[in-house]
């Protein structure tokens, strides 16, 4: 367990030169692939013209993902990793309703809106300690 804590939960959040700007840089990717994506959905397109937006997206999301982690583990722990857990939700729910494509990625870039441009007492807060951690 102590091996665990020492991955995921170090001390103080690691970070390198340059990771600020790698941050942005994919989230811009993931917000250009989301748009790809919504629009190929949402306009009954053909696969084969949004797909590309798809993988963009998701690949773009877990290098987020994994960044966000590797850095400071307590953020699965705060709303704004809480937030993205409920859009991977959202998100692999899209095939099972279809016609409803549309609600739920505007309920994802409603959580997103949210949860990236809340204070930070809001982000930073944990349910689980009932408190910023």
């Amino acid at each position: 367990m102590n091996i665990l804590n020492k991955v995921f939960f170090p001390e103080n959040s690691r970070g390198f030169y340059g990771k600020r700007w790698l941050d942005i840089s994919l989230r811009t990717v993931h917000l250009m692939g989301l748009l790809g994506l919504s629009g190929g959905l949402l306009f009954h397109a053909e696969k084969s013209l949004w797909i590309g937006y798809y993988y963009a997206m998701i690949l773009s999301g877990l290098a987020m993902v994994f960044l966000s982690v590797w850095s400071h583990g307590k953020w699965l722990l705060q709303n704004r990793g809480i937030a993205i857990i409920i859009k991977l939700f959202i998100f692999t729910a899209l095939p099972y309703f279809p016609g409803y494509e549309q609600y739920l990625l505007l309920s994802i870039i409603f959580i997103s809106g949210i949860s990236s441009h809340a204070p930070a007492k809001f982000r930073y807060y944990s349910p689980f300690f009932g408190r910023e951690i």
